[in-house]
């Protein structure tokens, strides 16, 4: 059995889609590409796909990643062209490579949200970061199946900015763009969360909602604050292509002519 792990994203209108939505549709690009897949036991079997910490409905993602199970030998490369034709624009396949280590989960310990807020001042936002950030705890309420609960924010979040608008999108009105890292902890913190603290601690509210984009996710380093890529493991336990055969220069040198190696 071949197991291969896929990056795919959440972009557009099509941010709105439900995880059981992508299910379908991931399930029926399968089946278009006519991917060999393994299949569960029992009385219903279902393609083995594996998916990992989905991105909140309603949020923009370019870094989701599932593994998926096959019977069959496939180039990843080939699988990726394949599938990402059978999606619909918008949910993406951008890389896809042989799963050659375990817990592919185990490594998404951190995301890097970017959130952008219309209507809000740069210098308003700097300001919220401030005391959000010089904060020891930041409490806020959720909603939850079993009623309302009260968790900090405050020690989830790795790193916090707020910048201005990228220059090559240009505003007419105020905006502020916050850079986010937070730490997968229990309960999860997204980023509404976030809002909600510096909405706690510094009365700062976006008159509209937030437009939230998952930017990265994968195993947090302390030391650098930065998130890695969780594919690189399986790419670096990739065999090494063998080496190029030797040409046969030396044989047909003309004589007394020395060949630098």
């Amino acid at each position: 059995m071949q197991r291969i792990r896929l990056r795919y994203t959440k972009r557009g209108r099509l941010r709105f889609t439900s995880h059981r939505d992508f299910q379908r549709a991931f399930e029926r690009a399968l089946r278009r590409a006519e991917v060999p897949m393994a299949y569960s036991a029992g009385f219903t079997p279902h393609p083995k796909v594996s998916y990992a910490n989905a991105a909140p409905t309603g949020t923009g993602s370019e870094a989701e990643y599932l593994e998926i199970a096959l019977t069959e030998h496939r180039d990843p490369a080939t699988l990726l062209a394949l599938l990402d034709e059978s999606l619909p624009t918008g949910l993406d396949i951008t890389d896809a490579v042989e799963a050659r280590t375990s817990g592919l989960a185990d490594r998404l310990t951190a995301s890097v949200w970017e959130m952008r807020l219309d209507g809000v001042p740069v210098e308003d936002a700097e300001k919220a970061v401030e005391a959000f950030l010089a904060a020891e705890t930041v409490e806020v309420q959720r909603r939850t199946k079993n009623g309302m609960r009260t968790f900090d924010t405050r020690g989830a979040v790795a790193g916090l900015q707020a910048l201005p608008p990228q220059a090559d999108r240009p505003v007419d009105k105020p905006c502020a763009i916050l850079r986010l890292v937070v730490r997968h902890l229990t309960p999860a913190v997204r980023p509404d969360d976030v809002l909600s603290g510096l909405r706690a601690v510094a009365d700062l509210a976006p008159p509209v909602p937030a437009a939230v984009t998952r930017l990265a996710q994968g195993l947090f380093d302390e030391e650098s604050g930065t998130v890695t890529d969780p594919l690189a493991p399986d790419r670096e336990a990739a065999p090494a292509a063998p080496p190029k055969a030797a040409g046969t220069a030396s044989a047909t040198a003309p004589e007394g002519t020395s060949l630098a190696l």
